[in-house]
């Protein structure tokens, strides 16, 4: 199964993809370009836009984490996805984003469709500052909200992806992933959150009705036993983020992918010899 909308295909051509997901304060242009040889998208950031959202940045880096608090939000995302083009990488950028308001989320949609990058709109991240300023996870509680997200972001010409997240409460994530996809989403990124049915449930409302968006899967994928899991739920593709940092972990799922890419993932043996994996 392959869901694929006008203008958003991956740059690996018709097929499964692999995606390089955003760290917080590590992945920028240099971290894309490590890991450009095995992945199809690198999606850097996430970058906190408006002044909310970089205020609840800095009270996480307050508290130990790694952030990305540049003077100027726009420019850096700028520079950053032309330092990944003008180094000839083979992988697509993009930016994960988040906004406690509307505005910046459209401007940087328009630099991302300058350069044929992706915009991804985070409604994904779960720590409690950026939660009480409307960010992240917040935008799966709100779904008038995420609409408006996506559509600013979907008309302003940039491929958009909403990287969302599984088994939060009183959260229904089969209707947050269609609102994203009705709003204009081409991508639906999510985090399985050790619930890997949950990305069937997605796969069967993005294949029951149109708009048709690209399911891309994460959680725990460090190979080719996790990779046919998702494949088998009907993902699109899929996206690791810590196994960027481990090249051994990067090369053997890309390997998985270019295998399920030319419908040759269960050839090696059949499930029995599919190499053990460590769930992070």
């Amino acid at each position: 199964m392959s869901r694929r909308v006008d203008g958003a295909e991956p740059p690996a051509g018709d097929g499964p993809f692999l995606v390089a997901a955003s760290l917080s304060g590590v992945a920028d242009a240099e971290w894309a370009r490590r890991a450009a040889d095995h992945v199809d998208v690198a999606l850097l950031g996430g970058v906190a836009l408006d002044p909310a959202s970089r205020a609840a940045a800095r009270d996480l880096v307050a508290r130990g984490r790694e952030e990305f608090l540049p003077t100027d939000p726009l420019a850096f995302v700028a520079d950053q996805l032309d330092a990944v083009a003008d180094a000839d990488a083979p992988a697509r950028p993009g930016i994960n984003v988040r906004s406690a308001t509307l505005e910046p989320v459209r401007e940087t949609a328009e630099i991302c469709a300058d350069r044929d990058a992706v915009c991804e709109i985070n409604a994904h991240c779960r720590q409690p500052e950026l939660r009480a300023v409307g960010c992240g996870e917040s935008l799966l509680r709100d779904p008038d909200r995420l609409e408006r997200y996506v559509a600013a972001a979907a008309e302003a010409g940039a491929t958009t992806s909403v990287k969302v997240r599984a088994a939060v409460p009183g959260v229904d994530l089969v209707a947050a992933a269609e609102t994203a996809a009705e709003a204009g989403a081409d991508w639906v990124h999510v985090d399985a959150m050790d619930s890997e049915p949950a990305v069937g449930e997605v796969a069967s409302a993005l294949d029951d009705g149109p708009p048709d968006a690209t399911l891309v899967a994460n959680n725990g994928v460090r190979g080719r036993e996790t990779v046919a899991e998702y494949a088998a739920y009907g993902a699109d593709g899929v996206s690791v983020g810590r196994p960027t940092e481990e090249p051994p972990v990067l090369a053997r799922v890309a390997d998985a992918v270019a295998d399920w890419r030319a419908g040759a993932l269960r050839d090696r043996g059949g499930d029995a010899e599919l190499e053990p994996e460590a769930r992070p």
